[in-house]
This record gives C-alpha cells, sequence and structure tokens, in this order.
C-alpha cells in the first residue's frame, strides 16, 4: 500500500487550517440573566398575606406546584437564573427540592442548590442557580455575620485569562451584617475582571451600604427606578444585577411577574471578545 508523504511543514499547515475551523465554531455573544426571590413558592402578593398565610412557611400547601411552574415558564426565557429564597426540600415543600423542579420544568440542563440554613424537615432556606450552559466552575461561601445562614455562590464561565463570574447572593437583613458580606464579596469581585453580581442584596441604590460596594469595587452603579419590592406595590429597589465596566447590558427591566413578594429583574448581557462560550 502506498501511503503518501506530507512534509512536516504540511503536516504544520493541515494543523492550523484545523484550528481556524475551531475558531469558526458558532459562539455566543449575548446572555439573557435573571434574578428572582421566589420565596418558596408561597406567593404572597398582599401585606396581610404575611400574617393570613404565615403559616406556608412551615406546612405544605396545594398551590405552591401552581406557584411553581409560573415561575419556571418565566426563566425558560433565560439563560442564567439567580435563585432566592428556594427550599432545598422540606416539609413546606413536599420534601422537593425547589432548585431542582423549576431547572427540570423551565428546561435548564445544569442546576446548583446552596442550602445556607438547615432547619431540617421544617425548612431548607437555599439560594439556586439555572444555567443553559455548564459552568467551568461552581464555589459555595459562607458569608459573615452574627446569625449564621447567608450564603454566596459563585460560578464562572470560559476557560481563558478572564473568563465570566457570576456571583449569586442572598444578604442579611442587618445593615452591620451586609456592611460586612459585601466587605467579603468586594474581595472576590475585584479579583476578576468580567463579573455580575445578582440577588435580593436588601439594600436600596443610595444606601450606606451600596456605596461601601461601588466605593470598593468596580461594579457600576444601579439603575434606581428598578423598584422590586413589595411586589404588589414596588417601592424599594433591593434586588438587583450588577456588572462590571468591561460588560454591556440592556434591556434592564422587572418584570410584572407576582407570584412572590418581590419581583423578578432581568437583562441583556454583551460577552466580551475574551469569553468565548458555545451556543
Amino acid at each position: 500500500m502506498n501511503v503518501p508523504f506530507i512534509s512536516p511543514q504540511d503536516a504544520q499547515a493541515r494543523y492550523a487550517a484545523s484550528l481556524c475551523v475551531n475558531d469558526l465554531a458558532p459562539i455566543r455573544t449575548h446572555l439573557r440573566l435573571l434574578s428572582y426571590n421566589i420565596q418558596a413558592g408561597i406567593a404572597s402578593t398582599r401585606a396581610h398575606h404575611y400574617v393570613t398565610q404565615g403559616w406556608k412557611n412551615v406546612l405544605p400547601h396545594t398551590r405552591s406546584f401552581e406557584n411553581l411552574d409560573r415561575i419556571a415558564h418565566l426563566v425558560s426565557d433565560y439563560d442564567v437564573v439567580a435563585l432566592q429564597e428556594a427550599d432545598g426540600g422540606s416539609m413546606r415543600s413536599y420534601f422537593i427540592n425547589q432548585v431542582e423542579y423549576l431547572a427540570r420544568r423551565g428546561r435548564f440542563p445544569f442546576w446548583y442548590h446552596q442550602t445556607n440554613r438547615n432547619l431540617g424537615k421544617f425548612a431548607q432556606h437555599s439560594n439556586g442557580l439555572l444555567s443553559k450552559l455548564e459552568p467551568q466552575e461552581i464555589v459555595e461561601h459562607k458569608l459573615p455575620g452574627l446569625i449564621p445562614g447567608r450564603g454566596l455562590m459563585m460560578s464562572r464561565y470560559g476557560t481563558g485569562e478572564h473568563p465570566l463570574v457570576v456571583l449569586l447572593a442572598h444578604l442579611a437583613l442587618s445593615k452591620r451584617a451586609r456592611m460586612q458580606q459585601l466587605a467579603f464579596i468586594s474581595d472576590i469581585v475585584n479579583a476578576y475582571q468580567h463579573v455580575v453580581l445578582m440577588g435580593d442584596l436588601n439594600c436600596q441604590p443610595q444606601s450606606k451600604e451600596m456605596d461601601f460596594l461601588l466605593e470598593s469595587t468596580h461594579l457600576c452603579e444601579p439603575l434606581e427606578t428598578l423598584h422590586t419590592f413589595p411586589s404588589w406595590r414596588p417601592f424599594r429597589n433591593i434586588d438587583h444585577i450588577l456588572v462590571t465596566p468591561s460588560l454591556k447590558i440592556s434591556n434592564v427591566r422587572v418584570l410584572n411577574h407576582a407570584i412572590s413578594d418581590h419581583l423578578p429583574i432581568s437583562l441583556e448581557l454583551e460577552l466580551p471578545a475574551s469569553v468565548r462560550l458555545p451556543v
């Protein structure tokens, strides 16, 4: 059998051509992001519900799956979703991990949950990440505070020198604890160039805590008009999606989707050339 001779120069040329073909593979240029405090599917949509429906924080209720299905339908249009106040599987959720349930119903192939306050069978207070893309890394952090039970989830997308880092947090009700938690988060933000911070930060744009965060990092100032709480008459802007200046955003808005005492917030993110993610 005659084997055709290929010179070393030809072999190198063919290898270089194969790299060019791979570089032309389709990549994502934009991501749609959403952050939502889902209140464990309880659906407090009036102030008096905190009293009349307070039992739903401990006991299961038949409409919880209907509420979760409505949430799943909404989030299915997004690429990366940050969830707060999800239940990781306790009596009030029929021992169903709500993050996993929403991932399956919303057709997200990748999902992760972080249980920050484990009250056994009574409640599994958790953050959750739903993603259409596979993160290269997931790291969980416990946030500081006098009362334990707050966490930060970090997901990294891309393998290059400057990946996209998405941080998911639900901060404390105490101003002092929030300052400690934002100091912790600031150190992580400053370690990367392309960063998104999403979640219920429990502080408004002109608060002392937000001023500290913006002064300590290169995160951009949030829009003041995005009121998310309470869902039935929103006048407070405490749910945020903050980005570093290297990331271009558009279509930032609050969605009129009252299946919680919070409204969800969303935006579209243009990926920098250094972050190459598959379609």
